[in-house]
């Protein structure tokens, strides 16, 4: 009798201690797995961030010779393609675990960026003649009224397919709304938006509710 309880000690134990290992090891495998996400984002962001220096730099020269136009419009279009990339990622990133506050800051230092794209888009437009579309799509980030982020994905995923469509002859910036960007909020007052999301062409054309690929399209250069 002793021997059996003595057994059933032992065999408890040795089930705790086995218990206390797999969960240790799961947390270092997802401490380890969200840092190296983290670390990832974070060269994404600053290998993005001195692409954009680099574009301002070109801008810059525009007062000096405005026969950068070309390469300016071409590395517009290469750097929102980059960023748009990238966003794919973090989504995915997002998708699989918990959003934690480090990825909400990544995610809004992104925004910072693709507002700069969109008001550099809009100066060259002033010096050069543009032979693309501007698309910008504005979306709640934080939002988890589960509608809203069913009618958001199905506007991802129409605008995703108006991208692989045109390719390089759309600029498409996806950017979030609700990030409190005084920069971001400046720009769009114009527009009058009362909701969201919405897509914007050109600075033109405001589209809220839900349209195909070929509607879209109609508001295109």
């Amino acid at each position: 009798m002793v021997r059996l309880l003595q057994s059933r000690k032992r065999v408890f134990w040795e089930a705790l201690i086995l218990t206390i290992v797999v969960f240790l090891f799961g947390l270092l495998i997802g401490i380890f797995y969200e840092s190296t996400k983290s670390s990832d984002m974070n060269e994404y962001y600053v290998n993005s961030e001195l692409s954009l220096m680099d574009i301002f730099a070109l801008n810059s020269l525009l007062s000096i010779n405005s026969q950068n136009c070309d390469v300016l419009t071409s590395s517009n279009l290469e750097f929102a393609d980059k960023i748009y990339q990238e966003a794919v990622i973090l989504e995915k990133y997002e998708s699989v675990g918990k959003v934690t506050e480090h990825m909400e800051v990544v995610h809004k230092r992104y925004d910072v960026l693709r507002t700069f794209l969109w008001i550099n888009t809009i100066k060259t437009s002033e010096k050069c003649e543009k032979d693309y579309s501007t698309v910008v799509y504005l979306y709640e980030y934080f939002s988890k009224d589960l509608t809203q982020k069913a009618k958001q994905n199905v506007w991802s995923k129409i605008l995703s397919d108006l991208k692989q469509e045109q390719g390089r002859n759309i600029l498409l910036i996806p950017i979030a709304s609700d990030t409190n960007l005084s920069s971001l909020n400046a720009l769009t007052a114009k527009f009058n938006i009362t909701s969201y999301p919405v897509v914007i062409i050109n600075e033109k054309h405001v589209i809220s509710d839900l349209s195909s690929v070929q509607e879209l399209e109609r508001y295109l250069k």
